[in-house]
């Protein structure tokens, strides 16, 4: 019998995606949170892929007990516009601000916890003087224009290690401490990306401060998401690929649409590399313990039909659930 560690089912489209996903995620939910009487830890991702699952997540809210489920969200912005935290929080940009309204919001009662990274907490304009000031302590690290910024243990920066430890490693602390994620949803970037663990960073991170490429705030700012550069953030807190992969038992991967097709095959049919930070999921391929889903929609899929027989070879299960 082929080990199931690693599975890929192929959907007719979003709906569809959206619709196998619940029917993965939510009996697990149940069998934690009504069968067991035990706490469900969820790992929740933004953007467009996973919304059609937190539709359904809220729809059959019934099926769960939302007062036993914690999550903790991917990523944030650091260094939205607003000059406190809360005026951050609330801008229709920031992640919070998404949970809320396409899942937190609709869920009575809702979760236990909500956890999104404090980027919020973070002031763009303190964030880069502390970093000029404390440069002999502060390396960009990554191949490509995406950095993450790593402020060395010795950097003696009041702000900055109040980020490194309150913020970030604080975040991860928690997770482990209340037993690490039982299935993370993230979906992919245009080059590969999980979260803002942008292409050519080295996978090694559980969590980073990043630094954000030209490209990536230019387009935030050509799809009207930001009025200019100026006002757009330029920094961002994500769990890195290592995190995820490391920190979770269970990966969902969502990709939808014609941008995700080459790094969904990347992902699968190349090696593991940091220009393809989901590529990290193939060491799950044969493990017992920790364990891949991707669903995906026909355009995403796309680069791996046909592939069937080549992905097999490698331990990865692709199921055709189209019409």
């Amino acid at each position: 019998m082929p080990n199931m560690a690693f599975q890929v089912y192929i959907t007719d489209d979003f709906d569809a995606m959206s619709d196998k996903a619940a029917n993965v995620l939510i009996p697990s939910m149940q069998a934690a949170t009504v069968d067991r009487s035990s706490h469900f830890n969820l790992g929740l991702a933004t953007g467009n892929s996973p919304t059609g699952l937190y539709a359904r997540i809220a729809t059959r809210q019934d099926e769960f007990d939302p007062r036993m489920v914690r999550s903790w969200n991917l990523d944030e912005y650091a260094g939205l516009p607003g000059d406190m935290a809360a005026d951050r929080a609330q801008h229709p940009e920031s992640y919070t601000y998404f949970m809320e309204g396409n899942l937190f919001g609709k869920l009575n009662p809702t979760f236990l916890e909500g956890n999104v990274p404090a980027g919020v907490e973070i002031d763009q304009n303190e964030l880069e003087q502390a970093l000029l000031e404390a440069s002999d302590h502060v390396f960009l690290d990554g191949a490509d224009k995406g950095k993450a910024v790593r402020i060395s243990e010795e950097c003696d920066n009041p702000y900055l290690n109040s980020i490194r430890t309150q913020i970030l490693d604080a975040y991860v602390a928690d997770i482990q401490r209340k037993g690490g994620i039982d299935y993370w949803v993230v979906g992919s970037g245009g080059r590969g990306h999980i979260g803002f663990h942008e292409s050519g960073i080295p996978l090694d991170y559980d969590i980073m401060l990043v630094k954000l490429d030209d490209n990536t705030v230019d387009n935030a700012v050509a799809d009207g998401h930001f009025t200019s550069r100026e006002e757009a953030p330029w920094y961002a807190i994500s769990m890195g690929a290592y995190g995820v992969a490391s920190l979770s038992r269970n990966v969902l991967l969502l990709a939808n649409g014609e941008r995700k097709t080459d790094p969904i095959a990347n992902s699968l049919l190349g090696d593991e590399s940091m220009d393809v930070p989901i590529s990290i999921l193939q060491r799950n391929i044969g493990s017992d313990d920790t364990h891949t889903t991707y669903i995906l929609d026909e355009m995403a899929a796309m680069g791996i039909l046909g592939k069937e027989r080549v992905l097999a070879e490698k331990g990865i299960i692709v199921t055709d659930l189209r019409d």
